[in-house]
């Protein structure tokens, strides 16, 4: 099975994607990581990636694109995969059908977390990071022991710039500016399912098995 995972930061959909790539023994795929490793493992396209990321740059739709394409040749994407927040774009979009096309593979289903930018910002916002070992923390959903300490080496809790309420409402903007077309584009192709992203991980796992398992796709 062959997905693609959409929704703005914060909508949970990297979570979902591990369960549902564990539970169905299919690849979850986050662009970020697939970009990380490339680095660190210093290949070509690795190092090409590293001078944009390095000068503050986005990374070129083409070079994104071979990232990807090289991930889908492993192994562990032979029975499918989950594309975690990727294509963002409609360039990337067509790109992606492009190179799923030459590989004899195509997408099963395409499924768009909703969640609202209220809901969001108070799930990102109030993310705590600890300085000390990295642990990670919840001010209203797993807060620590102690106010701004955390609960496993005493080390400082703080907030990173990307979950400030003013960025994050920025992000939002800048994911909704690009996204909504891509919405579309699959909904064209009949593939797009939608779940309400703002109930709990259980019952929102709960929609997408029902989903992918014969649920009706959007008209």
């Amino acid at each position: 099975m062959n997905l693609v995972f959409l929704g703005p930061p914060g909508a949970g959909k990297g979570t979902q994607a591990d369960l549902v790539g564990k539970a169905r023994g299919v690849a979850h795929i986050s662009t970020g990581d697939i970009l990380r490793e490339a680095v660190a493992a210093g290949s070509a396209l690795g190092m090409k990636a590293k001078g944009f990321m390095n000068s503050g740059g986005l990374v070129p739709d083409d070079l994104v694109i071979s990232l990807v394409a090289e991930r889908l040749e492993r192994e562990d994407c032979s029975e499918g995969f989950i594309l975690d927040g990727f294509p963002r774009t409609i360039a990337q979009a067509e790109a992606l059908d492009r190179t799923l096309t030459e590989r004899g593979r195509s997408l099963d289903a395409v499924i768009y977390f909703a969640v609202d930018d209220d809901q969001v910002v108070r799930r990102l916002s109030g993310r705590r990071i600890c300085g000390g070992c990295g642990g990670n923390y919840h001010v209203d959903f797993m807060p620590p022991a102690s106010e701004g300490v955390c609960d496993k080496c005493g080390g400082e809790l703080y907030q990173r710039d990307d979950d400030k309420a003013g960025t994050v409402r920025e992000r939002l903007k800048v994911y909704y500016d690009q996204t909504a077309d891509l919405i579309d584009y699959y909904r064209g192709q009949s593939l797009l399912m939608e779940v309400d992203a703002s109930r709990s991980p259980g019952e929102v796992r709960s929609d997408v098995d029902e989903k992918l398992s014969g649920g009706r796709r959007q008209a």
